[in-house]
């Protein structure tokens, strides 16, 4: 055996042609000389003859006479054996016409030799050639009989021919001489004594009209670029390049080429001044970076990308883009959200009435099951549609077409008035994020006061010093009782702009929270606060729980504001910035910078996928001009800018992680994992 290994590297067992169909078995104690029992052995002699010798010792392994023939040969001549590689490739459940005709057409020319072609690259580098060691060329050999399969992933094969000094296989090359793409899943390869080699793959992979070049993939074995084997360091280095791209042209939505650019596709100035956002990205307004699209310039600003609208799909890499299963529920919920909003929507916009909301009653009907309230007739009779239509939202009015019913509302109709639904809100509603020890009273802004007034608060200690169970102020903040939600800094520099739009209207919160002995927490005051009207004045006002109707219904709108700028800031900042953009950027340079072979790519794989599609629909339909956000949230078209100032002013790397987080936040005693 010791000859075997040294003349042929990776030897063969199983699956190959030299070896015998009784298994090949390994002996748990291997002994430093192995030697066979009771088999014949081809040993060479010194003038190259073969003498047949019998040997009696410990038996670990039966091997064929075949296989020692040919570790009997010399190096330099090696002989040549099979192995067989098996491809599941992942077929589309659903295909429209023109993909049937052209996957009938590739079955038809599969057989006079535009196929699927593969080639297996050792790790190892071929003395002579200086290069890595190849496979000869393997066809896919079922591929035109198996064109009928309807499974959802189906099995193909391949031979290859390889040296017996070939060694281990580290990556294979697949050419597609087919018109249509198709999605590879996997391959594995057979017949070496290493055993089976796989290779993940979950990539699309192209037409070679589409795309000349060869696309490889590596076995599932993890090296780090200092330990990457001689036979593969420039495949790996050649891969990489391929991602990252020249940074030149449009992108085609077959390409994979992972490349970074500015928002500056958010808005189009072709529609108007009021269509058009400033480039949000660089020096003036910093922000994450997305994955480039290259698409030329809008006609009157040469700065803005001109835009991809729907139904169009918007550049990312190819294996970026949904998968069916995932594009089926993603159009599901979009259907389903669509059609929510589809009541709501008609009422505002076609009712002489423009108003969204006038009762609390109009909001109860948006949820199924409240019996008490909907569509009244008389307004359905005023919506400019079909008597069918009419009675079909009739009839469905507590099915598809509203929202399921919010567990608390189920058990308290009215829970959603009540402070401490409010305050319990702060650390287990959407927006947990945001809550944190109060450390200074009054709170302190780091705004620039010659810009926005004095840095300090309007609250005093007369405001909350009879809601702290007996407490002083003092001892409130020793022991860890006085907490804070602060849209303060982020609101403020937006409000004169914000006020100015129709229909709108905001102030910039601080909402102060009391621990109380039973563990819970209480709202104790919230200050609104509105830009100065004068270099050295500020708007500012203190509101505190009710003592009387009037004062009732004032803390109650205060809270509003408090839970509009919660919505905004959950929704621009905790969600799009820190989950989605600030996350892109990452993406980008993992697939630029990491290798497939790389550990921590392998680790991190999983969890990047379709980050940048939801983005890039994101920008085409949600935070672009015009979009679902600016029109559903407060700060309207400035939207963005507000996501950008966050990530200016509070949005830090080294702190963005458990439990950096709740350690800043000093809330970390308050969360059980």
């Amino acid at each position: 055996m010791a000859v075997v290994k040294e003349i042929m590297g990776c030897s063969m067992v199983e699956g190959s042609s030299f070896v015998s169909s009784s298994k090949v078995l390994l002996n748990h104690g291997f002994q430093q000389r192995n030697q066979l029992l009771g088999r014949p052995l081809w040993v060479p002699l010194e003038k190259g003859g073969l003498h047949l010798r019998r040997v009696v010792r410990q038996p670990v392994a039966a091997v064929s006479e075949d296989l020692m023939k040919a570790a009997a040969v010399p190096a330099e001549k090696a002989v040549k054996f099979k192995v067989r590689a098996v491809l599941t490739v992942k077929n589309k459940n659903k295909e429209d016409l023109k993909e049937t005709l052209v996957k009938h057409l590739d079955s038809l020319t599969d057989k006079i030799g535009r196929n699927v072609v593969l080639e297996l690259i050792s790790t190892e580098i071929d003395p002579k050639t200086r290069a890595p060691r190849k496979s000869t060329p393997a066809v896919v050999k079922d591929w035109s009989k198996k064109t009928n399969i309807k499974a959802e992933r189906v099995n193909y094969t391949a031979e290859f021919t390889v040296d017996s000094n070939f060694g281990d296989p580290g990556a294979i090359t697949v050419t597609n001489k087919h018109q249509k793409e198709f999605f590879l899943e996997s391959i594995t390869i057979e017949g070496f004594a290493c055993g089976p080699v796989h290779f993940p793959c979950n990539s699309w992979v192209q037409s070679k009209k589409d795309h000349p070049g060869k696309r490889v993939f590596f076995s599932n074995k993890p090296f780090l670029p200092g330990e990457t084997p001689a036979g593969l360091r420039a495949l790996r280095e050649k891969e990489l390049r391929d991602l990252r791209g020249d940074g030149k042209g449009v992108r085609k939505l077959s390409d994979r080429i992972y490349d970074y650019d500015v928002y500056n596709d958010l808005g189009n100035p072709d529609h108007g001044i009021n269509s058009a956002r400033p480039m949000l990205g660089g020096e003036k307004i910093p922000f994450p970076r997305r994955c480039r699209t290259g698409r030329p310039p809008t006609e009157t600003d040469m700065n803005a990308e001109s835009r991809v609208e729907k139904p169009f799909p918007v550049y990312v890499p190819r294996d970026e883009q949904f998968e069916e299963v995932k594009q089926d529920t993603f159009s599901d919920m979009r259907t389903k959200g669509v059609l929510h909003n589809l009541i709501p929507g008609l009422k505002a916009s076609m009712l002489a009435d423009k108003q969204d909301f006038k009762l609390f009653a109009d909001i109860d009907s948006l949820y199924k099951d409240d019996s008490k309230v909907g569509l009244h007739d008389e307004q359905l009779k005023k919506l400019p549609l079909p008597p069918k239509v009419i009675d079909t939202i009739q009839e469905s009015s507590q099915g598809i077409f509203r929202y399921n019913t919010p567990k608390i509302l189920t058990r308290d109709k009215y829970a959603w008035l009540r402070d401490d639904e409010f305050a319990r809100q702060a650390i287990a509603g959407i927006n947990p994020v945001n809550i944190e020890k109060l450390k200074v009273f009054p709170p302190v802004s780091n705004l620039d006061p010659e810009i926005y007034g004095p840095q300090e608060s309007a609250l005093k200690e007369e405001h909350i010093l009879g809601h702290l169970n007996g407490m002083t102020i003092e001892q409130a903040l020793e022991e860890n009782k006085l907490f804070i939600v602060d849209f303060h800094d982020i609101y403020l520099p937006f409000l004169d702009r914000i006020n100015s739009l129709d229909g709108r209207k905001a102030y910039a919160t601080r909402t102060i929270f009391f621990l109380t002995p039973v563990g819970t927490l209480k709202p104790i005051a919230i200050e609104l606060s509105l830009p100065a009207s004068a270099p050295i004045t500020r708007s500012k006002r203190v509101i505190t729980p009710p003592v009387d109707a009037t004062s009732d219904w004032t803390w109650k709108l205060a809270k509003a504001h408090v839970c509009s700028n919660d919505a905004g800031v959950h929704q621009l900042v905790n969600h799009w910035l820190r989950t989605h953009a600030c996350m892109e950027p990452f993406i980008l340079a993992a697939h630029r910078q990491l290798s497939a072979m790389h550990p921590i790519f392998k680790l991190l794989d999983p969890h990047m996928r379709y980050t940048l599609e939801i983005n890039g629909m994101a920008r085409q339909t949600l935070i672009n001009a015009d979009g679902v956000i600016e029109s559903c949230f407060t700060p309207g078209r400035y939207c963005m800018e507000m996501s950008a100032s966050a990530y200016k002013n509070f949005w830090r790397f080294d702190l963005e992680g458990l439990p950096a987080d709740l350690i800043r936040r000093y809330v970390y005693q308050y969360y059980i994992f």
